[in-house]
């Protein structure tokens, strides 16, 4: 489906107060056979995280937060965040994330990944050629692995995006502190 044809529909809605509903069954239907073929073809390990961002995106998008699932976070948490779709060299899909500020209902957070080659290449006193984007945590108290939180995949969320609650950095820490200051060097 190419998006000109889709922005000249949403053109027409406009001017017309909507889309006939032949064509907008035609659209539909288009849109469903490009999707369904796309998954078909794809392993199920590619394909399940992203059914599961549609189905937390139909759950959640309409929450204000987590509160109301249930979820109660603070600044240093580390939580099981649903990022969604994404293109190349974001993060995408399910993945934990560490909460570095809340503001107006929403959460800024530092993905994190227990991806051990990306643990290696990040920068570090001992590592000092290492990738900048990239910094070793080590391993957290009620983490599995050693983690390396993507400090350029930083950004604000809507807090419904949270999960589940995994594990805490206490804010007032010197890692805590080392964290945002290379979010700050991020943004020089």
């Amino acid at each position: 489906m190419e998006v000109k044809l889709l922005q000249q529909y949403l053109q027409m809605a406009h001017k017309e107060n909507g889309i006939q509903q032949g064509k907008w069954h035609m659209l539909c239907e288009n849109y469903l056979k490009e999707h369904e073929e796309e998954y078909l073809h794809m392993p199920a390990e590619a394909a399940i995280p992203r059914l599961i961002s549609a189905q937390n995106l139909k759950d959640r998008r309409n929450l204000l937060s987590c509160e109301s699932l249930g979820v109660h976070i603070s600044i240093g948490d580390i939580c099981f965040i649903d990022f969604g779709d994404a293109y190349l060299q974001e993060i995408g899909y399910q993945h934990f994330g560490l909460i570095a500020a809340m503001y107006h209902g929403k959460a800024f957070v530092i993905p994190m990944s227990g991806n051990y080659n990306a643990y290696l290449q990040a920068y570090s006193r001992q590592n000092p050629n290492g990738k900048q984007h990239l910094m070793q945590l080590g391993k957290i108290a009620g983490m599995r692995k050693p983690s390396v939180l993507f400090i350029n995949d930083a950004k604000w969320i809507n807090t419904a995006r949270i999960i589940d609650v995994k594990a805490h950095l206490d804010k007032d820490s010197e890692l805590f502190k080392d964290i945002k200051e290379r979010v700050k060097r991020c943004l020089d």
